[in-house]
């Protein structure tokens, strides 16, 4: 669905993506991880085209994404839920999602069924965004995303400083995408969750893939996690 072949990319002078290999196959769960500062959110920007390729290519069911602006890219169908949720305070938790309400994709999210998926949006729709706690923003960033129906959903940092109870529900909804087939990118560091969910794991390093395996292969290879996650 979608790959990134020797992509570079930066901020400005400052590279922080060198010739960085990745590719999302279809109905797949595919994770990518990586110590702060290693280029996994960068990532995240170069693919969403919110900073430019400086070489290399993204391509995205069979279209080239290099100079396509992020608006462009979400109407191709790539969902994001970004890092920090940037969810609409002065909006009520309806008005944010009904902001991003698509159906010429798939068609089958609407706002009944982002209800049905995290009732505690439904319970609070006419609330201000603001008022939610960091679990229910997060909530309201998936929802937000899912209704622009995208054929790729991007998590970054899915479920970081978030209440036990609360990762738990996520990790639900992630299951429940995966088992309807939604292809996803997810950044995160819960590695014991991510073990059930994803399908494909890469490794980041000084901007480049180092390592791509299986959930299996990952666990019969714990030197790795301590090699390129230092946990």
């Amino acid at each position: 669905m979608l790959q990134a072949q020797d992509v570079q990319s930066g901020y400005g002078a400052s590279k922080v993506l060198f010739g960085l290999n990745l590719e999302i196959p279809s109905h797949q769960v595919v994770s990518l991880l990586g110590r702060n500062g290693m280029g996994k959110t960068t990532t995240v920007r170069t693919l969403m085209g919110m900073l430019p390729v400086q070489g290399g290519q993204v391509t995205f069911e069979g279209k080239v994404l290099n100079g396509l602006r992020p608006h462009h890219i979400a109407r191709l169908g790539v969902g994001l839920v970004p890092e920090g949720r940037h969810v609409f305070g002065s909006l009520s938790v309806q008005e944010n999602l009904v902001a991003t309400e698509r159906n010429d994709h798939h068609g089958h999210w609407n706002l009944e069924r982002v209800f049905t998926l995290f009732p505690r949006l439904k319970e609070r729709r006419t609330q201000s965004a603001r008022t939610l706690s960091g679990g229910e923003q997060q909530m309201l960033a998936i929802g937000r995303a899912l209704l622009t129906n995208p054929l790729l959903l991007i998590l970054d940092e899915a479920t970081e400083g978030l209440a036990p109870v609360i990762r738990q529900e996520i990790w639900a909804c992630l299951n429940q995408l995966k088992s309807e087939g939604q292809t996803i990118l997810l950044i995160d560091k819960n590695l014991k969750e991510m073990r059930h969910l994803v399908d494909q794991h890469n490794m980041i390093e000084k901007g480049r893939v180092v390592w791509t395996g299986s959930s299996q292969e990952l666990l019969e290879q714990p030197e790795l996690v301590n090699q390129y996650l230092g946990v």
